[in-house]
């Protein structure tokens, strides 16, 4: 018989790549390079979509 997949929703803003680390050009005194890492807004770094279910309030 087989397995399913699990279905996680992945975020569409990032694709699921949730964090990337961007050089600024500039190296430290030990020659290594100078990065920002930056994660997505949307999914706050996770890489996964909320459900619009989850979003709703109900009372």
């Amino acid at each position: 018989m087989p397995q399913r997949a699990q279905n996680t929703r992945i975020c569409r803003d990032c694709d699921g790549f949730a964090t990337a680390a961007i050089t600024t050009g500039t190296r430290h005194a030990d020659g290594t390079r100078a990065t920002l890492t930056i994660t997505c807004p949307t999914c706050k770094g996770t890489g996964h979509a909320i459900p619009a279910a989850a979003l709703t309030r109900t009372r």
